[in-house]
């Protein structure tokens, strides 16, 4: 069986947003007529906390900076998808009733949380795992935003896990902050996901 994986299709993440990507509003419109062609759909929610360990004003840093968390580098954004705002909304555009599971993430103040399957400790579950176990899906497409980051690390983890996982290059926009575009598809290959 197969799934599609609709990463982050939020409002911040789109243009206009908190921490737009580029074209992530073309997004919808591509990726709502290939649901039908799936056994089960899944999306995930960045779902921040205010007091979030990755926003820059939490910490007087400059947004895009880094600094070393607990759980190893940890990227300092703008404030983005806090929970309950229009912000960490789905899209409009997007067709949320087909999803069969929303995985909400980044929901712990202390860790951040870009892969649909760990915090980035990379050893916190979300739950996705034993869901799609359990449903006996083994197969997994991934798209949505933003490719060089939680689509990446989620399609990665979906590999380590031993899915069969491939990203979705055309219904997917990136950040590509200094180059993180061409470091994950590479990051992606080494990894086993095939690049479609």
């Amino acid at each position: 069986m197969k799934a599609l994986i609709v990463v982050d299709m939020q409002n911040d993440f789109c243009p206009g947003g908190a921490l737009a990507v580029s074209g992530g509003d073309e997004l919808p419109a591509l990726i709502n007529p290939v649901m039908d062609a799936y056994d089960a759909v899944i999306f995930t929610q960045d779902w921040h906390p205010a007091d979030h360990i990755s926003f820059a004003d939490n910490r007087d840093a400059a947004p895009f900076s880094m600094f070393e968390a607990d759980y190893g580098p940890q990227v300092l954004w703008p404030r983005h998808c806090v929970r309950g705002t229009e912000g960490a909304a789905l899209h409009a555009d997007i067709d949320s009733s087909r999803a069969d599971l929303i995985i909400r993430k980044g929901f712990r103040s202390n860790i951040d949380s870009y892969s649909a399957f760990f915090e980035n400790d990379k050893s916190t579950p979300t739950g996705l795992e034993g869901y799609l176990r359990n449903r006996g899906i083994d197969s997994l497409d991934f798209c949505g935003l933003a490719t060089d980051f939680c689509v990446a690390w989620s399609a990665i983890d979906a590999a380590r896990l031993g899915f069969q996982a491939r990203l979705l290059q055309s219904l997917s926009r990136a950040i590509d902050l200094e180059g993180s575009l061409d470091a994950a598809l590479n990051d992606l290959r080494q990894h086993g996901v095939t690049i479609a």
